[in-house]
């Protein structure tokens, strides 16, 4: 029987098979002093992945699920227990100068710029630091200043700044290589809506412009919805879901959401008395999960009751189905 070969696809750019990575914990216990103990903590667990040129990538879990570990190792800053990776060709971990010229991280809490330097000090030592050339680095500087409106950040020194300018800053230094991966952690932690929707159409623009290669962790949901197709979900270091937000929805929250705004107490009286089973108060509004083969009776029921401007029948909320996949894990 002939051996069939299949050729390996040209336009995946990251790829990880089988990648884990166990801390271990040593201390002593007060009732045996001279005895120390170990403890194994397993941050990622035979975590695979593939993605493509161009993807813009959300990476999901909650505090400790191993998100940042796994960022971590596929950006060559910490190595895996096992495992293999490859981004671009390269295997993270071995570092590189190639592999490091042509990717980035940024994490939400930590500064890559000098503190006690204005911004543009900064960017020219890191022009210098990535070889790149005046007129590449002239022409990236000018159009980043521009869709994030930093241009009077540029002499402004990182300690005077507030926290979304130096994410501005933050960002704009990340992209003046032209890197082609980039891995974001919590880029718009603490940030008000008018910064993060700023850093959002900045990151959608290098991605659709740029045909850069995105993976981003967020807890915020807005983020992941505005710029994300595709989502991977883990929970206690392990890939429990991988694909689209739609299809994410309807497999775990296949029903329809139907919200009241209840004005008075009548209101919640006739919300409490409605014959569906699955329904709540909260925070002054009557919410209903329906499924999709009996809205047609229950909305009936819905309209016949209360006013047609205080509904509204939408989706699942993202936030809640995903609070129910860590619960189910």
């Amino acid at each position: 029987m002939k051996k069939v070969i299949r050729a390996r696809r040209v336009d995946m750019i990251i790829e990880s098979k089988k990648i884990s990575k166990k801390y271990v914990k040593t201390s002593y216990n007060i009732k045996r002093p001279f005895r120390l103990e170990r403890e194994e903590k397993m941050a990622v667990s035979n975590l695979d992945l593939e993605i493509e040129k161009g993807e813009f990538v959300g990476f999901l879990g909650s505090n400790g699920a191993g998100k940042t570990t796994f960022l971590k190792i596929l950006s060559g800053i910490m190595h895996p227990s096992s495992g293999t990776a490859r981004v671009m060709g390269y295997v993270p971990w071995e570092r590189d100068y190639n592999y490091l010229r042509q990717m980035a991280i940024v994490m939400g809490q930590k500064n890559q710029l000098w503190w006690d330097l204005p911004a543009i000090d900064s960017y020219n030592l890191l022009q210098a630091i990535y070889e790149i050339p005046d007129a590449r680095y002239k022409k990236n500087l000018d159009m980043m200043v521009e869709v994030l409106d930093m241009k009077e950040l540029l002499v402004k020194r990182l300690r005077n700044m507030s926290l979304g300018e130096r994410m501005k800053c933050e960002l704009a230094a990340s992209f003046l290589h032209d890197p082609k991966v980039v891995f974001l952690d919590e880029p718009t932690i603490g940030l008000d809506i008018v910064s993060s929707r700023s850093i959002r159409t900045f990151l959608r623009l290098m991605n659709e412009e740029k045909k850069c290669t995105f993976i981003l962790t967020s807890h915020y949901i807005g983020d992941i919805e505005e710029l994300c197709k595709r989502v991977i979900i883990i929970t206690k270091g392990e890939k429990v879901y991988d694909g689209t937000l739609a299809s994410l929805k309807a497999k775990y929250a296949p029903n329809k959401r139907i919200e009241i705004f209840l004005q008075n107490l009548d209101e919640k009286k006739a919300f409490a008395h409605l014959s569906v089973r699955d329904k709540k108060i909260e925070n002054g509004r009557g919410i209903i999960y329906a499924d999709k083969s009996a809205l047609g009776e229950i909305a009936k029921e819905v309209f016949s009751r209360f006013s047609l401007e205080n509904i509204i029948i939408s989706d699942a909320d993202t936030e809640e189905i995903i609070r129910k996949i860590f619960g189910q894990k």
